[in-house]
């Protein structure tokens, strides 16, 4: 991969590639020349004697306090340090890391006003794989998310805690010092305005929701693959997805959807062994209506994608250097991507649901043994994987009620209506594990109710992702503890195994 260049419009894929797959990143000549150039006319402002937010004052409701000359570089010092005040479990390290990356590449931007040496170490750090220990909790997605942030401006100075990524992974959190010091790096000086330009902004947001939008298509692509193989095994119909009916409702989702059900099912023998002598007429919602549900969440998905690939290309900061001023106002507030990231968690709540539906309709004993036992009463077989595809299909419907709907006010009432934007990526990030549970539930289920059905062939695609599916786990013979298997499966779909790329 060639190294992404600072400065320029990230896509979501870019942002993987940077925070999962070593992808290296470079600060080119003209991104630092438009930052040199912001530098000196802020330096000059600063010079003068007008107050200049964050600059020369204080911060928030202390806005109107006036710093002296000679503590400008203790401010920002302060407020990185103040404002490391995050509670909770640690993100996980790539979503630090691309808080880093996405940081870097807005301040590249030449808009913020840092001096060029700032980005050049926090491309240091990416491409050295030092990633900050950051508490996942304690931003409303106000002034951007600035106890994560700080977190992450404190391995800049030397402080707070960090790991390292090594040739076989991520190691134990270690002090900043020390991590500093294994990459080759000495604590950064900070100076005018350059903590607010490290803590001002919606990284945070842009890094858990953005990793977790690219792992929910992934999902929503596995949903597909699963809702396939289940129908396989249900001997369901395939007209509900053909070309021409799905013409007459074109959302672009549902087109989609139904291209990928047809592909899975193509050829299938299953299918015409009783195509003709198959009394049903309809099958159930869940298997009838998979290009309407699962398309529909395919969009919403694909929405959220090009809201945060837009925040990504948006300055956040404040306040900002436009059109030879200094010019203070909201741009780091983050209610599109907290709407953005809500939908996609009702996206997810869909498509868990129809696929735990589908996994009851497969344990249900109507077309194949009930919960599909070798031996039933003896065995229990699926019974209680659908239990806990139930409990995770009930989480995510309580993880839909939307955040951005909420907001408590912060900061005095400076900041009085918040976006609660981190909550609505941490909440996007908690769905999407759950449906990717649910769905590898729905896999593992399908997959054995096709074998029962040989020496009859499922379709093309669905038999490929039979095969995927029994890479990961073997057929089941008799009782025996699932949860090592559904936790690899839950791995696999995250991983992309069932997507279309597979």
């Amino acid at each position: 991969m060639f190294p992404f260049q600072l400065g320029g419009r990230p896509k979501l894929s870019d942002l993987v590639d940077v925070a999962r797959r070593r992808r290296l990143v470079r600060f080119p000549p003209a991104a630092r020349g438009r930052t040199a150039a912001a530098r000196k006319l802020l330096l000059k402002r600063a010079a003068e004697s007008e107050p200049l937010y964050g600059v020369n004052t204080g911060f928030g409701e202390l806005a109107s306090r006036r710093i002296a000359a000679s503590d400008l570089d203790k401010l920002q010092v302060n407020l990185v340090r103040s404002h490391a005040a995050g509670v909770g479990e640690p993100l996980p390290p790539e979503a630090s890391l691309a808080m880093l990356f996405l940081r870097a590449n807005e301040l590249a931007y030449g808009h913020s006003g840092c001096r060029p040496e700032l980005i050049e170490r926090l491309a240091a750090l990416v491409n050295r794989g030092v990633a900050p220990v950051i508490p996942a909790r304690g931003s409303v997605g106000a002034s951007g998310d600035l106890a994560p942030q700080a977190h992450a401006a404190l391995l800049l100075i030397g402080e707070g805690k960090a790991q390292v990524r090594g040739a076989k992974g991520w190691g134990a959190p270690v002090s900043a010092a020390s991590a500093l010091k294994a990459a080759g790096l000495a604590p950064l000086k900070l100076e005018a305005k350059e903590g607010l330009c490290l803590v001002n902004g919606t990284q945070a947001m842009q890094a858990v929701g953005g990793l977790a939008l690219h792992d929910a298509l992934l999902v929503s692509e596995a949903a597909d693959a699963a809702g396939a193989l289940s129908l396989e095994a249900l001997r369901g119909t395939n007209v509900p997805f053909e070309e021409a009916l799905n013409a007459l409702k074109p959302h672009a989702g549902q087109i989609r959807a139904a291209a990928r059900l047809r592909w899975h099912l193509r050829d299938s023998e299953i299918r015409e062994s009783h195509r003709h002598d198959d009394p049903r007429v309809q099958d159930p919602y869940s298997l009838r209506c998979m290009p309407q549900v699962h398309g529909a969440a395919d969009d919403a998905l694909r929405y959220g994608i090009g809201v945060v690939e837009t925040e990504m290309a948006s300055c956040t900061d404040n306040p900002l250097v436009a059109d030879g001023q200094l010019l203070s106002g909201g741009n780091f507030h983050g209610q599109a991507m907290s709407m953005a990231f809500d939908f996609g968690a009702i996206a997810l709540a869909g498509l868990g649901g129809i696929s735990e539906r589908r996994i009851f309709q497969l344990i249900s004993g109507v077309e194949l043994p009930p919960f599909i036992a070798e031996n039933p009463g003896l065995e229990s077989g699926f019974m209680i994987p659908q239990v806990a595809a139930a409990a995770l299909a009930s989480e995510n419907k309580t993880l839909a009620h939307p955040a951005s709907a909420d907001s408590i006010p912060t900061s005095a009432n400076k900041e009085d209506f918040v976006s609660m934007g981190m909550g609505a990526a941490l909440k996007l990030e908690r769905s999407v594990r759950n449906a990717a549970q649910i769905v590898a539930i729905e896999l593992l289920a399908a997959a054995q109710g096709v074998e029962l059905h040989r020496p009859l062939r499922p379709g093309a695609g669905a038999a490929a992702t039979l095969k995927r599916v029994r890479a990961v786990a073997a057929r089941r013979t008799g009782d025996a503890p699932f949860y090592e298997e559904l936790g690899a499966l839950a791995g696999a779909v995250l991983a992309g195994t069932f997507s279309e790329a597979a």
